[in-house]
């Protein structure tokens, strides 16, 4: 039986975890709660994260070695604060509280915990006081991030206060017997420089993680769970030219070989040249049966006079599923649909348990009608970015598809401000190329995770030859990070961002004026829409 979108959306196609050592992060609301996810990834080892209040059958069957509690905005004296369940306790593994976790693991567990009399956000300095192996091999005194408001006022039974900060005098705490630990500052964040060795000795030396979360693994479990997954079953896969699609692709033609038929739809939406090199890459390079689709028509006629992103991201999304649709009626015995869904999406777009909060809703995990017949298979629902490009090398994948920087599924819609028409599309496009460019010819690409152009809908004045203008206003957007979750924008040579500028408004009519975007992420977005 063909199961509904609702069941694969609920259900894990794929289960890496099975067998694999597991940290599962408890989220109570964080904007870093992914980052703590992804930093015990790189060391490794399983993590998942979960929401709060979820129940102990949640990490059934995983080989949970420790849990972590999150940071996150409430106050644990609020009578409606969110607190680890029982069962997290009852479990007798390892536990780390951050921030507001380490309030919450004082707090339940007989502390006091206050509205402090100075609110910390920042750079600060703590002073190891005890010897401890939450803190073994770091520095007597080290530089963390801060941001909280209350502070743990009295220890519960049990702790002790290994290091403390200017602000803080539980800034570390300890109950070496349980195995019970708390940070009051950031562990995760590229701020506190030595957090990876904190959470690095928590994983592997309290929760006695050896590490055996590898690509090679993931690869050959991914393998087997969608050979038993999809059994005889043809499974469609759209394919956009991104990373995701690419490795998702791969991944299941790995395990099925010729039941999977690649669908790419050429929406109209993509970059210069991106639908010539899908084609050819995929047909010559991976002998991958590929059915294109143009479908340029169908797509603008249903972005006409849009302009709100949700609306955009939503009417694309069904058109591309109706699109699927249509096509797999030609398909014989077509049961599945393979997208290149990532943890980061997820997450982003709401699906993550109770109060969690749309971003934006992704094309992958969004806009699906709740009717769609095929099922789905995500194999890369569980990763980040960059496990999605280590597994993509391991697989053989071309550099140049595996580095490409990432790109939206709704495409240059959604950068693309205002209306998108095919006039406005095609001006956005040789803006874009040019950006793109001038980021190779400096030896810059690899250094930035995403650099683009935006067409914004402001039309601005100017003077070109002795001409009076009224043309667009492109933005450039780049920026670095090491995932998706949070970014800061490039610092790029003004020489470059000169030359960029001077070759749009000279060779792209209909654009007069250059901006630059210096917008970290959170607050913004990384695309504008």
């Amino acid at each position: 039986m063909t199961e509904t979108l609702a069941e694969a959306q609920n259900s894990a196609a794929n289960d890496p975890a099975r067998g694999h050592e597991t940290i599962v992060v408890l989220d109570f609301g964080a904007q870093y709660s992914m980052l703590i996810a992804r930093r015990v990834r790189e060391l490794n080892t399983y993590c998942e994260l979960i929401p709060w209040d979820s129940p102990a059958e949640r990490v059934a069957g995983l080989d949970v070695r420790g849990y972590i509690l999150s940071g996150g905005p409430s106050s644990v004296y609020d009578e409606d604060a969110p607190v680890a369940p029982q069962w997290v306790y009852d479990s007798g593994k390892p536990i780390l509280g951050i921030c507001y976790g380490m309030q919450l693991l004082a707090h339940q567990l007989g502390g006091k915990v206050g509205p402090g009399s100075e609110r910390e956000f920042g750079p600060a300095s703590i002073t190891r006081s005890i010897a401890t192996p939450l803190l073994e091999g770091l520095p007597d005194s080290v530089e963390v991030w801060m941001s909280h408001g209350d502070r743990l006022e009295a220890l519960p039974p049990g702790f002790v206060s290994i290091a403390h900060s200017g602000n803080s005098p539980y800034a570390v705490m300890a109950d070496p017997a349980r195995g019970y630990y708390g940070l009051q500052f950031h562990p995760e964040v590229v701020h506190t420089p030595r957090g990876k060795d904190m959470l690095r000795n928590f994983v592997r030396d309290i929760c006695h993680s050896e590490g055996t979360w590898t690509s090679g693994n993931f690869i050959d479990e991914t393998v087997e769970a969608i050979r038993k997954q999809v059994g005889n079953g043809k499974v469609i896969c759209g394919l956009s030219g991104g990373v995701d699609s690419a490795v998702a692709a791969a991944l299941v033609h790995k395990a099925i070989g010729d039941q999977l038929i690649c669908i790419f739809v050429d929406n109209g939406l993509l970059r210069s040249g991106e639908a010539e090199e899908v084609v050819t890459t995929f047909r010559r390079n991976m002998q991958i049966n590929l059915i294109h689709v143009e479908a340029e028509d169908q797509f603008l006629t249903q972005l006409a006079e849009v302009t709100n992103p949700e609306t955009k991201r939503i009417r694309i999304g069904n058109t591309f599923v109706r699109i699927f649709e249509r096509e797999s009626r030609a398909i014989e015995d077509a049961r599945f649909l393979c997208q290149g869904t990532l943890y980061p999406d997820v997450i982003e777009s709401g699906s993550h348990g109770k109060g969690a909060k749309v971003i934006k809703t992704h094309h992958n995990v969004g806009g699906l009608p709740a009717d769609m017949k095929l099922g789905l298979v995500e194999p890369l629902r569980y990763l980040f970015k960059d496990e999605v490009r280590r597994i993509g090398e391991a697989l053989g994948l071309p550099e140049e598809m595996v580095w490409r920087h990432p790109f939206p599924g709704p495409g240059l819609a959604i950068r693309c401000i205002g209306e998108v028409t095919k006039e406005r599309l095609d001006i956005l496009r040789r803006a874009d190329l040019i950006v793109m460019d001038e980021i190779r010819e400096a030896g810059l690409y690899r250094d930035i995770w995403q650099t683009f152009a935006v067409l914004t809908d402001t039309k601005t004045v100017g003077v070109q030859g002795d001409y009076r203008t009224y043309g667009y206003a492109v933005a450039i957007r780049a920026v670095v990070a090491d995932d998706a979750m949070t970014a800061d924008w490039a610092r790029l040579p003004h020489e470059l961002l000169a030359r960029m500028s001077n070759r749009i408004v000279n060779e792209v009519h209909g654009i007069n004026r250059v901006v630059y975007d210096i917008t970290p992420k959170p607050p913004g977005t990384i695309e504008w829409e």
